[in-house]
């Protein structure tokens, strides 16, 4: 397809203030500012953050120690209420219900990675197998991934999406392990949130040593600027409140990050090691989202159109989360998946598995809440939120633990992407019939995120060519 150049004059949704030793802080879309032919109501581009779960969902089944109940799945078809997520993880979503589409029957293709986490973690995002079959953990995916291809075609100046990641690094897969360039070339992800952050405020290590000594904000380097633009005649009443917000944003960024540049945050501004490179799921959670902040503010000013954060390592084999009933630390993910105290079938029973997966459903529930407060928390010209603009999706590797299911993948998507998707609905994919489906479960959301092939219509060619790639009609409002 022919990419849309960008035009850094005309296109002041990307604007940048330039302050000292060179920091650009990114601006949210301006009315006041933007060109004649420009409608208020056009708002944010498209964009889509990608949030991974792994180890599948407490989903009904039936497993070599008895039967399970449904702890995450709505209970019917339809529209999403309080009702039918009562007693689920997604009840924790019950504030967004109506921004929501919970899309049931994704199932991915079999593929011989010799392993189900490398099959679901490497498929996930990229709908394409091994580049060598059977290597287990040493696999790699023979493709490109949806949240790199956006940023490769939709981005200013063809900029790479972002791709963040919390946990332990390493373990296995190599811990980053669900975004791709290309064939067997994955890429690197940004695992300390403040690096994550330096990186999109265009700040070096020199600039960012100068703000945590002189105890300042971003926003102190280009307050000149800021004051001098808050004052334009140009701006409207809704300009100056949400220019107010966005450099609110920012420092909220930095809140998050314990970043207020106080001299004893020094050492923490160096490491955040209990937070990003942590095995405490509360910490590890905390640092999603100290990445989420990053997420919001890139898309908010433009920064990228994908942002894909990844929790945990191919299997999150080392993450110790939350027991809710009591507050300690559960065993590590992967052994509540297999509902033993090993990595895989031949270990001692962990009583109430099946309970404590579902607390780990919760979790992360919780927190891709945060993630939709705060986009929510952006307003834009129509009055709508930034959540409508664009869409997140939590997805997860496989249907469930401890099968490694490659059926029915959670898919659970927020935001209508500007008018895209159908809100406040489950629905079954393929009308509940089995189908292997996932490849064209990403082209939907390509195309929603603004990819179009050559004849301006949303892409069908994402993904093996062997699958079906065509976008899933039912999704779409």
């Amino acid at each position: 397809m022919t990419k849309r150049k960008h035009d850094p004059v005309k296109t002041t949704r990307r604007a940048f203030l330039a302050g000292l030793g060179g920091v650009a802080v990114g601006l949210p879309f301006l009315e006041g500012l933007a060109p004649r032919e420009a409608k208020a109501a056009d708002g944010v581009d498209p964009f889509a953050i990608f949030f991974r779960q792994g180890n599948g969902v407490a989903a009904a089944q039936t497993t070599d120690l008895g039967s399970e109940p449904e702890r995450f799945w709505p209970t019917a078809a339809g529209a999403l209420t309080a009702a039918t997520v009562e007693g689920r993880a997604l009840a924790e979503l019950g504030d967004y219900l109506g921004n929501m589409l919970v899309v049931g029957n994704v199932s991915m293709e079999g593929y011989n990675y010799g392993d189900g986490h490398a099959r679901g973690a490497l498929q996930g995002l990229t709908a394409q197998g091994p580049e060598t079959e059977g290597l287990g953990g040493s696999s790699e995916a023979n493709g490109e991934s949806i949240d790199h291809r956006i940023g490769r075609e939709l981005n200013p100046d063809g900029r790479d999406s972002l791709f963040l990641y919390a946990g332990k690094l390493g373990g296995w897969l190599g811990g980053p392990c669900i975004s791709y360039r290309g064939s067997a070339n994955r890429r690197a992800a940004l695992h300390d949130p403040l690096l994550a952050y330096q990186t999109i405020m265009g700040l070096d290590a020199n600039q960012l040593e100068e703000l945590i000594a002189r105890q300042q904000s971003v926003n102190d380097l280009v307050r000149d600027q800021l004051q001098s633009l808050m004052s334009s005649p140009k701006l409207s009443g809704s300009d100056q409140q949400r220019l107010q917000l966005h450099f609110d944003s920012i420092r909220d960024l930095e809140n998050n990050l314990t970043c207020n540049f106080a001299e004893d945050q020094l050492a923490l501004l160096d490491g955040l090691s209990a937070s990003y490179d942590s095995t405490v799921g509360d910490e590890v959670l905390a640092a999603a989202k100290a990445h989420m902040h990053i997420a919001a503010l890139a898309v908010a000013c433009g920064y990228t159109r994908s942002v894909a954060i990844q929790v945990g390592s191919g299997n999150d084999g080392s993450t110790r989360y939350t027991n809710l009933d009591d507050n300690s630390l559960m065993e590590n993910y992967h052994y509540v998946s297999h509902r033993r105290a090993s990595h895989d079938s031949s270990g001692t029973i962990i009583p109430d598995s099946d309970r404590l997966h579902a607390m780990v459903d919760t979790q992360f529930a919780r927190t891709f809440k945060y993630l939709l407060d705060l986009l929510s928390a952006y307003e834009l010209p129509n009055a709508e939120s930034m959540l409508d603009s664009g869409f997140c999706l939590w997805y997860n590797d496989m249907g469930n633990g401890p099968a490694h299911s490659a059926r029915n993948i959670p898919a659970i998507i927020a935001g209508s992407a500007g008018g895209f998707f159908k809100q406040g609905q489950y629905i079954q994919a393929n009308a509940g019939n089995y189908e292997v489906n996932h490849a064209r479960l990403l082209n939907t959301l390509g195309s929603a995120a603004g990819l179009r092939d050559a004849n301006d219509e949303p892409i069908s060619d994402f993904g093996d060519p062997a699958l079906a790639r065509t976008p899933l009609p039912e999704l779409l409002a």
